[in-house]
């Protein structure tokens, strides 16, 4: 982004908050400590000249709010930067150790447990493989997993953990047949309140978010955000999800289901129209493979480590590649976007190859009118939907809601 022009100008009244009192100071500090600390993971280690200059706060607030921040071990002090006129400019960050969460992805072949840090890199996993995805088995999952790995932790670390996220796909009973489930074995999940069985086995907040929504939420915050503030996301899991990114915060649409582009409808091979998800997901995949009398275990046993299947996985590769081009023209053509990405659970060579092959396709479709975005790889891999997850606590305890952060900039910018 754009070196800032101007100071941030914070809103006269925060809302649900009264004009006077103890209560409004109270309510106007915590927002500037986390604008503060938002500003310092968008952007790295920062002075206090730094971030007064990009809040437009005096430089005493601004000091008052880094001791603090410093204090509680939310910041850190980088080495002086001499050189300068006056005193040595000292760059706080923030401090990795500061904050942990619990991200849980429940996909449906596999779930994976992560402790994530402040800083978005994740410390500790677990990983599951089943046939199929059930309540109970899933919340033993998250139980047991989150008891194990409290278990390595010292004391002191465990008080530092902000809650669980949890980043998993929606109205699962509609995928029976894909999943390969017995004939009424998902519909325990219509009844099923996920959050709330959560939040009653565990001693921490619980926050449930799409899957999908969760890992275009770690690309916005942890991967091509900053570099990009319009792009449409494409997550190819089990089925292929994405979402949507309009002025670097995601857009939900009037019923939370934009960017939901598996439903795209999209050419196949014999010129039959097919929705997105039916030819650019990984079950089919596993399908081409199980009809070569192929194991698709591999698939699921760990993201990063997929082996190379050959034939099958080089003609997939191609089919999807086919799919997301005519996705990618379709989408451009509704918005100008700068950015197409592409990630998935697999490993960032099968990324690069399907990346790579999207470009080669959609350079081959009728584009008359259309300005293509840059069709790039996502920069947080597999993990993404895990890590999305692990960074909605995090976001509600300690930093401005994206939206707002970003807006912010924006205003200082002059944008």
């Amino acid at each position: 982004m754009s070196s800032m022009r101007g100071p941030v100008h914070l809103p006269a009244q925060l809302p649900g908050v009264s004009p006077a009192g103890g209560a409004n100071q109270v309510r106007v500090r915590a927002y500037n400590e986390r604008l503060v600390l938002s500003l310092v993971r968008l952007h790295g280690a920062q002075s206090k000249a730094d971030i007064a200059r990009r809040t437009g706060l005096s430089a005493q607030t601004v000091s008052v709010i880094m001791r603090v921040l410093e204090k509680e071990g939310l910041l850190s002090r980088g080495e002086p930067i001499r050189g300068r006129v006056g005193q040595p400019s000292v760059p706080m960050r923030l401090n990795p150790d500061a904050v942990y969460s619990f991200g849980v992805k429940m996909g449906r072949r596999s779930a994976d447990l992560v402790l994530m840090d402040f800083v978005g890199k994740i410390r500790m996993q677990l990983h599951v493989t089943y046939a199929y995805p059930l309540p109970d088995l899933f919340l033993k999952f998250i139980v047991s997993g989150i008891q194990e790995l409290e278990s390595r932790l010292s004391a002191d670390e465990r008080s530092r953990i902000a809650g669980v996220g949890i980043a998993a796909p929606f109205e699962l009973w509609n995928w029976e047949e894909e999943v390969g489930s017995p004939k009424g074995a998902m519909d325990v999940w219509r009844d099923y309140d996920l959050h709330a069985e959560v939040a009653a086995s565990l001693p921490y907040p619980v926050y449930l978010q799409n899957d999908a929504t969760s890992a275009c939420g770690a690309e916005l915050v942890f991967g091509i955000g900053p570099q990009h503030p319009d792009f449409v996301y494409f997550f190819i899991g089990s089925f292929i999800g994405g979402g949507i990114v309009l002025n670097s915060a995601i857009f939900s649409g009037r019923t939370g289901t934009a960017g939901a582009i598996g439903p795209l409808p999209v050419r196949g091979k014999n010129g039959e129209t097919l929705q997105l998800l039916e030819v650019a997901s990984i079950f089919v995949l596993e399908n081409m493979l199980r009809e070569r009398g192929i194991d698709p275990e591999p698939l699921w046993y760990s993201a990063d480590d997929w082996i190379d299947f050959g034939e099958p996985l080089e003609l997939w590769i191609q089919d999807t590649a086919k799919a997301l081009a005519q996705g990618i023209v379709a989408a451009a053509s509704i918005i100008d976007f700068s950015a197409a990405v592409i990630d998935g659970g697999f490993p960032p060579w099968v990324r690069e190859r399907i990346v790579q092959a999207t470009i080669y396709e959609a350079d081959n479709l009728d584009l008359q009118g259309v300005v293509m975005p840059d069709i790039i790889e996502g920069a947080v891999g597999a993990h993404a939907r895990a890590i999305g997850g692990a960074s909605l606590p995090i976001f509600a305890r300690y930093l401005t809601d994206q939206n707002v952060l970003f807006k912010e900039v924006e205003n200082a910018e002059g944008t």
